[in-house]
């Protein structure tokens, strides 16, 4: 049997999470590859261990993490600050073992069972990994709770009662027929029954999510569900996978099998398919199918037609966006900002800078209210995160470039007001040497020139008319760019030659190591009323938006000459904010 390293690594806020290796038994002509490992929830990285020996891998590394509040990782038992933070985890902990370990990203095989299989599709949604392949087992996409109104209960109890944990139902008996397993789970210390409340209603958000738009997700993917499973749904799981966007995609429906499907006493039926799987995965050229041109074909292609379709005038969903129109009418009366939405452009430059201040104006005490009901929609909250992410990605490209020695000019192609952007360097140690801020609208440029001199940066700052989309003037900036800017804006555009096209131009007048911050829109839970009920600063035309995928996005940087780095994204996966670095 191998024995297992235990080791920690440390997460984005700094927490030592703990997880095990299992090097591999390999001579040294053979290539690296590796497993990593998500346990299910209550339990640990510990409980996944017989894995590295019942898998006949022995030339692949075996990595099995505990997660935050599970196994021997510090936190209260079974919670976390929140799912997101969780799937964060999952990143940190991918490019942990790439760094301290010496493994390639491709050479990683994922492999993770319930709420871990949660996890990992959602970080393979949100982050779009390039690991070889995925392996999910009994994924709790849909948890049973057997108690009827359950999931809104638990939401009005938080609402009331703030954070609290409940303990799971579920006895060991009923999740494998194995009994070494059900003793080996009654005597373990390290399991715990109380889940948080916070990491449940998260999970569920997810799992909607990501089973809905599982099309976004393109890695190789074998699903694995037991077929007398008493803990999770089984509908949901097929939805996910009939969805899925991977080219190579395979289920297996194991009968009999309760819900640890790894852990179960025929267990070497599921693990023989997951040897085979992965060494075909390994066997085949990786491919990546090209979403270059998925704003003309595809699922997001589709969804943007139909919300630009207008609805049969005296149909209900007709009038319902009629009446909500109406209604935002009606607020514009009283409350500032949706009054400036309709004056401007509910995605102009005046209305995300309206957004990034967070100040409810109106006629007395009722357009007020209005106004913060209408600054606290989800859509303004994530763009006031991606702000926060824009600042620290920024922060960190200015000090790899600093550590490198280079100087920081700084261009911003679209900055709106360019609040986002002035606020964050006014927070560092050291100035950059030139800051150009960027806009087809006058009236930002006028605005922003305004509060450039406000901020007191006008010795290295300006701000300039120009078109984000105009190739030749971007790639011919008086001042080579070795920091970029596009925050914002090709969520706004579905063509996917106008994004190219602006990315090249960038890419052509910056040189090797620069660094590009850009922003995406993977998802959003409001589109249809966006859509239907908001208005754009083009003309005022109904506000129809695209989505890409994190893997379209970053498939469109890495075309124009960008490497990725890392990336943020809020906690409900609307906006994502990526740090590329220029590679020729």
């Amino acid at each position: 049997m191998r024995q297992a390293q235990s080791l920690h690594f440390s997460t984005h806020d700094g927490v030592e999470l703990h997880y095990r290796h299992w090097p591999a038994t390999r001579n040294e002509h053979q290539p690296r590859r590796a497993v990593v490992m998500f346990h299910r929830g209550h339990e640990h990285g510990g409980r996944m261990a017989h894995l590295a020996d019942e898998l006949a891998m022995p030339g692949y590394d075996f990595f099995a993490w505990d997660a935050r509040g599970h196994g021997l990782s510090p936190g209260a038992r079974g919670d976390s600050p929140g799912f997101a933070t969780s799937v964060r985890d999952v990143q940190t902990f991918i490019e942990h073992i790439q760094a301290r370990h010496g493994l390639a990203e491709q050479d990683l095989v994922v492999l993770a069972q319930s709420v871990g299989a949660v996890l990992v599709a959602t970080w393979a949604h949100d982050y779009a990994p390039k690991v070889r392949c995925l392996v999910l087992a009994s994924p709790a996409f849909k948890v049973k709770l057997y108690v009827p109104f359950a999931r809104p209960g638990l939401k009005l109890l938080k609402a009331v009662r703030g954070n609290f944990f409940v303990n799971s139902y579920v006895k060991p008996q009923l999740l494998t027929h194995d009994p070494e397993r059900v003793m080996s789970y009654k005597a373990d210390p390290l399991i715990s029954r109380p889940i948080s409340v916070t990491m449940l209603l998260g999970l569920f958000d997810a799992a909607d999510r990501v089973v809905a738009d599982a099309q976004a997700i393109q890695l190789p993917t074998q699903l694995l569900v037991s077929g007398a499973d008493l803990v999770v749904e089984r509908a949901p799981q097929q939805r996910f996978f009939d969805r899925l966007g991977s080219a190579r995609k395979e289920m297996h429906v194991l009968p009999g099998f309760f819900h640890d499907t790894l852990g179960e006493r025929e267990r070497a039926h599921a693990l023989r398919r997951i040897e085979r799987f992965v060494e075909h995965c390994f066997a085949c050229p990786v491919e990546r199918r090209s979403l270059l041109d998925a704003d003309k074909t595809g699922a997001s292609c589709a969804e943007a037609e139909s919300l630009a379709a207008p609805l049969p005038r005296h149909s209900l969903r007709g009038l319902y966006w009629r009446a909500t129109r109406a209604g935002l009418r009606l607020g514009s009366k009283v409350a500032d900002g949706v009054r400036l939405g309709f004056d401007t452009g509910f995605d102009s430059g005046s209305t995300l800078d309206y957004v990034y201040r967070n100040q409810p104006a109106g006629k007395g005490g009722l357009g007020r209210l209005v106004d913060q009901n209408y600054l606290n929609a989800i859509g303004w909250r994530g763009i006031r995160q991606r702000k926060v992410h824009v600042e620290a990605l920024l922060r960190l490209a200015m000090d790899r470039l600093r550590d490198a020695g280079r100087p920081v000019h700084i261009v911003d192609i679209a900055a709106g007001h360019g609040r986002y952007i002035l606020e964050a360097l006014q927070q560092v140690d050291q100035r950059p040497e030139s800051i150009l801020l960027r806009d087809y609208s006058p009236l930002n440029v006028q605005q922003g020139a305004a509060l450039i001199q406000e901020k007191g940066l006008g010795d290295i700052a300006r701000f300039v008319q120009g078109d984000a989309f105009d190739r030749h003037s971007l790639a011919t900036l008086e001042q080579p760019p070795t920091l970029a800017v596009v925050s914002g804006l090709y969520e706004l555009f579905a063509s996917n030659t106008l994004v190219s096209h602006s990315l090249a131009g960038l890419a052509q007048a910056m040189e090797d190591g620069s660094y590009l911050v850009y922003t995406g829109q993977p998802w959003h839970p409001q589109l249809e009323m966006i859509a239907r009920a908001l208005t754009s600063h083009r003309g005022g035309q109904a506000w129809v938006m695209r989505r890409r995928s994190q893997a379209e996005m970053d498939q469109l940087v890495e075309a124009a000459g960008f490497r990725k780095v890392t990336q943020r994204i809020d906690e409900w996966g609307i906006f994502s904010v990526s740090l590329a670095q220029r590679v020729r």
